[in-house]
């Protein structure tokens, strides 16, 4: 009985090195609660692969990854760690309304950059925070390769690009057209059109909840773990 215990400990214990490995997740338990950690680096892959060299989080993977854990009993809060320059934005939008259509307690902590698609993903979450040295990049939907020269094409980038705005505003503090004003700035970017936000400025624009870092990020998701504990009670 006591080898077949040992030998199941040590099957979990390897699954979940496989599982940072290939998914850059871990599953840390201790007093407050067992906390799933899932990052979202380099770029979003949506339905092209992307080059072997190019870091890349992929929505397949992400998907029923984050419906698992809102289903496992042993899951009580998820923390997802963003240091993303965006990417498709299907993908990330289906992995941003996934995270906010979820119970369990979820903190987003900006790391690098929240770039991008990035943006609708680091508000997704029930409380969003970035450290002070992030930054976000907020501009208009755009798109590589052929694009038909019609009327239809257009009002097919502004409809999508109303999607994100109506996301990011039911997510999170800021004001419709205060997003939509930084996403179309032309004074910001030197060879682009939208706003680039740092830390502090995201916060007081509403865009994030917080500045915070590792261990704020942890004692926020501690405090909302408890907090639902105690209501179930």
């Amino acid at each position: 009985m006591e080898q077949t215990e040992k030998t199941a400990a040590e099957g979990t214990e390897k699954e979940s090195g496989q599982q940072m490995v290939d998914l850059g997740a871990a599953t840390v338990k201790n007093h407050h609660g067992t906390v799933y950690i899932l990052t979202i680096v380099g770029q979003i892959e949506g339905h092209q692969v992307l080059p072997e060299n190019t870091k890349s989080t992929k929505y397949e993977h992400v998907l029923p990854l984050l419906a698992a854990m809102e289903e496992e009993e042993d899951i009580d809060g998820i923390l997802i760690l963003l240091n993303t320059v965006g990417g498709d934005i299907e993908a990330g939008l289906a992995i941003a309304e996934l995270i906010a259509g979820m119970k369990k307690p979820t903190v987003s902590l900006v790391l690098g950059g929240g770039h991008s698609i990035g943006v609708p993903l680091a508000v997704s979450a029930r409380v969003s925070m970035i450290v002070p040295s992030a930054s976000m990049t907020v501009h208009p939907v755009r798109m590589n390769g052929t694009v038909i020269a019609a009327p239809q094409t257009f009002h097919y980038f502004e409809r999508i690009q109303e999607r994100i705005i109506h996301f990011v505003e039911h997510n999170s503090h800021v004001e419709k057209e205060t997003f939509r004003r930084l996403m179309l700035r032309t004074d910001e970017l030197a060879a682009d059109i939208g706003s680039i936000l740092y830390g502090q400025e995201a916060v007081q624009l509403g865009l994030i909840d917080r500045i915070g870092g590792l261990s704020d990020a942890l004692d926020c998701l501690h405090a909302m773990i408890a907090q639902q504990k105690k209501q179930k009670q």
